[in-house]
């Protein structure tokens, strides 16, 4: 793809992505009336209930204003990452956020980078080894991992390599970045399980598409090592349809860290959604939900344009238009 034709794509996308931005933003504001109760009630939690409280809270809310105006001078301090006190711990939610943001990234890093080296070794192996037992159980086992939640996977984990062998800590995020990789090693494992076996099918489906193709026959022909034609003509091509999901992969651990974070006690975002959701703390409910909705809809955006400059097909489409 030229690039021309690659800046109209992306501008294209981001306009549409904005959009869906918006709507999102506006969903995530309705929570503060969705949620039951009164919204004094709500924003004040535990807090004493006094005329000044109600003023103050009026104010910062602007809840003595129409919906829309509401939501747009909300819009306007998202934007400026300002989302208002957390109810649960008096603090500012963008600090709130700041602090547990780190941890999260390392183990969605973490969890992604396993997911690619496992999942796309595991489908080249099943692939190159196709209809033989290794195969077949490496399908079984990719089955066995999309039927397992990462919450299931991370008690299975802790229980198994904690608990009875006491190979991995069971709890904490240790100090350093070794230390921090070895105690988030059972967490990105069980983050994995599921987008691994995701991948592996992917992969191993693009490689068999990719053996039976006339370029692979003819470079075997030609007496090219059997490393070469893996690494020039198969991988190269299998792993465009990897590279299209990526978008998919990375919801998926987002949606997923929720869980595992809460399985593990890790103080990270997903920990945070969970008791801002008990607590019905709404202020730091919308922060994170935003934020999430932010990285997902990134995610996708940044898959598709790799997937416009990687993929050749496009570049000769275009070419022959």
């Amino acid at each position: 793809m030229s690039g021309r034709g690659l800046l109209a794509f992306v501008l294209r996308r981001l306009v549409v992505l904005a959009v869906l931005l918006v709507v999102i933003s506006f969903v995530t504001f309705s929570l503060l009336y969705i949620s039951p109760g009164n919204l004094i009630d709500i924003l004040l939690g535990a807090r004493p209930h006094t005329a000044a409280t109600v003023r103050a809270l009026t104010r910062e809310y602007h809840l003595n204003k129409p919906f829309l105006v509401q939501y747009w001078l909300w819009a306007r301090q998202a934007v400026q990452l300002r989302f208002g006190t957390s109810i649960q711990t008096s603090l500012a939610v963008t600090s709130e956020i700041t602090a547990r943001l780190p941890l999260s990234m390392f183990l969605g890093i973490y969890s992604f980078v396993l997911t690619m080296v496992f999942g796309i070794g595991l489908g080249v192996a099943s692939a190159l080894k196709r209809g033989s037992i290794v195969d077949r159980g490496l399908v079984g086992g990719a089955m066995l991992g999309l039927s397992t939640p990462a919450f299931v996977a991370g008690v299975a984990l802790l229980y198994v390599f904690a608990i009875r062998v006491r190979w991995f800590p069971a709890y904490g995020v240790g100090s350093g970045f070794f230390d921090e990789l070895w105690h988030l090693t059972l967490p990105a494992v069980a983050l994995a399980v599921t987008t691994v076996a995701y991948v592996s099918r992917h992969t191993r489906a693009a490689m068999i598409g990719t053996l039976d193709q006339d370029y692979v026959v003819f470079a075997r022909a030609r007496g090219l090592s059997s490393r070469r034609v893996l690494n020039v003509y198969l991988l190269r091509n299998a792993l465009i349809p990897v590279i299209t999901i990526s978008g998919v992969i990375l919801s998926s651990l987002i949606v997923g860290v929720v869980l595992v974070e809460v399985a593990f006690s890790l103080p990270g975002l997903g920990s945070l959604l969970v008791t801002a959701a008990t607590a019905k703390d709404i202020p730091t409910l919308q922060a994170v939900v935003l934020l999430f909705a932010v990285v997902i809809v990134v995610a996708n955006l940044l898959a598709d344009v790799v997937y416009m400059v990687v993929d050749p097909r496009i570049r000769v489409g275009e070419r022959s238009t």
